[in-house]
């Protein structure tokens, strides 16, 4: 809750929902028949919850189950367009770089 923007309304609602939505998303990606939709899903979700990252790093807010330097904040921000790509890549929404056979 600490970490999420003051302009999310409903904050405690949208974390718990986006949670249960991250869980779906996972377990949609094991099937063929959902597994686009779970990519794409996923990486709007991991896009989404950027914002909460940088208010993290940058807000100064310690959390207990987190550390608050820049060997955790700098490496989560700069692998966030990774993240995305990968749950693109996963659901087979794109096969960049590596081409798929078949």
């Amino acid at each position: 809750m600490a970490i999420t923007p003051e302009w999310v309304p409903y904050a405690r609602a949208v974390i718990l929902v986006t949670g249960a939505l991250e869980i779906a998303g996972g377990i949609a990606l094991l099937t063929a028949r959902m597994r686009k939709a779970a990519g794409i899903g996923l990486a709007l979700y991991a896009l989404c919850v950027w914002p909460a990252n940088v208010k993290h790093a940058f807000g100064g807010i310690d959390l207990d189950a987190l550390p608050s330097s820049w060997w955790y904040h700098g490496p989560r921000l700069a692998l966030q367009p990774l993240i995305i790509w990968a749950a693109l890549f996963a659901g087979t929404v794109t096969d960049w770089p590596f081409r798929r056979r078949g």
